[in-house]
């Protein structure tokens, strides 16, 4: 199965978005990398790294950012990993966490993901 990483600015943030997403997802496999690691507001490269080491199962990694340096933050860490393995994905933060683990649940491949995840932030809500 597909993990899933959410990085967020906020270790409150990314801890609920993984309760949410266990909510429509109970067996997908989701990992928090919020906030530093004094608990303080901001992104660690440590605690995304070792997140994508632990949503890792051999099928490969979605990682999904809030925002700005996030984004900047996760680009590094996959730099330097080069492991195409791993995949940011474009697309909102809480709609993008519930439909890529229910995609990673349902046996989905990583490009199946990332593709899928780039059209959720067109859709609609009124």
């Amino acid at each position: 199965m597909v993990g899933t990483v959410l990085v967020s600015h906020s270790q409150t943030l990314a801890e609920a978005m993984v309760g949410y997403a266990h909510m429509m997802a109970p067996q997908a496999v989701v990992v928090a990398a919020g906030g530093l690691e004094d608990g303080t507001f901001g992104t660690s490269y440590e605690k995304i790294e070792t997140a994508i080491e632990q949503a890792q199962q051999g099928d490969g990694v979605v990682v999904l950012m809030d925002m700005g340096s996030a984004v900047m933050t996760v680009k590094m860490v996959l730099e330097d990993m080069e492991d195409d393995t791993v995949a940011m994905a474009d697309c909102p933060f809480v709609e993008g966490a519930v439909e890529g683990t229910v995609l990673a649940q349902s046996g989905a491949a990583l490009t199946e993901i990332v593709q899928a995840l780039s059209n959720v932030g067109a859709v609609h809500k009124l």
